[in-house]
């Protein structure tokens, strides 16, 4: 807290959830201990499976199988998470999002399994041996069972993932009033009457009502200072979540959102999921 501060509304303590760190460690956590657990399943049931069939293989070249695999999956996150995020309700109807989904399915697989063999014939080369895969399309229709199954998962685990990383920051506490020195007179600034305050230069403008104040501070100290009640819509600016009244997304993921004081203010993409 900076001494342009005066009085607060919580204590420090009071959290409202997981620090944003705290969540993406977690999700990463999560995952590789799934992705290892699943691993190890599927080279134990495939080395039991050979051993009863009769066929000798090394667990080498099943652990080189599986993690291929694995390694592609993990590649092809981005694509599944650009999809759970874009094509879902209400962006659109749940039919045609499912539909969405199902057709991924095939292009996503295709990716996956070319993926995979490229790493597994680099691999056997590099050991001075020879990787056979079978045809193609026999090979596509093998694997396309479980890289659907697959799919499904990974999507539900990104759709967590996202709702998880753009629930607000714990609730720390909050000033009720920022002091904004202006010559000789200093303003008791409401903090929940600012609407928006915006980087300029070495200062910050602060939305009061129909004024707009010069306040010495950078940007990224008065969001620490504002708290979890004011968010950051760009690099360059801030609102206050409770002011937001309608928020319009563009194709591009750039949005607009009015504030209740009839304030327009443009906001990137990157900080979309902030609201």
């Amino acid at each position: 807290m900076t001494d342009s501060m005066a009085g607060t509304s919580g204590g420090g303590g009071v959290t409202s959830g997981m620090p944003r760190r705290q969540r993406i460690a977690l999700l990463v956590f999560g995952f590789v201990v799934f992705a290892g657990v699943h691993a190890f399943a599927n080279v134990e049931s495939t080395r039991a499976d050979f051993t009863r069939a009769g066929i000798s293989e090394t667990a080498a070249h099943i652990w080189l199988w599986e993690l291929s695999a694995i390694a592609m999956w993990v590649a092809l996150l981005p694509v599944i998470g650009w999809m759970v995020a874009r094509v879902r309700p209400p962006r659109m109807a749940l039919g045609w999002a499912a539909l969405a989904h199902a057709v991924a399915t095939l292009p996503i697989s295709a990716v996956h399994v070319a993926g995979m063999i490229a790493i597994r014939l680099a691999i056997y080369a590099a050991m001075g041996e020879r990787y056979g895969y079978g045809g193609a399309a026999e090979r596509f229709l093998y694997e396309y069972r479980k890289d659907a199954a697959s799919y499904l998962m990974l999507a539900a685990f990104m759709a967590l993932a996202q709702w998880l990383l753009a629930q607000p920051e714990p609730a720390a506490a909050s000033p009720e009033v920022l002091l904004v020195p202006d010559g000789s007179v200093t303003h008791r600034v409401p903090v929940d009457a600012i609407g928006w305050a915006a980087a300029a230069g070495n200062y910050v403008e602060i939305a009061w009502g129909e004024r707009v104040l010069l306040h010495r501070s950078t940007l990224a100290a008065l969001e620490a200072d504002l708290g979890p009640g004011f968010v950051r819509i760009h690099r360059g600016r801030l609102v206050r979540r409770a002011a937001v009244r309608t928020i319009e997304t563009e194709r591009s993921g750039d949005f607009t959102v009015t504030l209740d004081g009839g304030a327009v203010l443009r906001g990137s993409r990157r900080y979309r999921a902030a609201l």
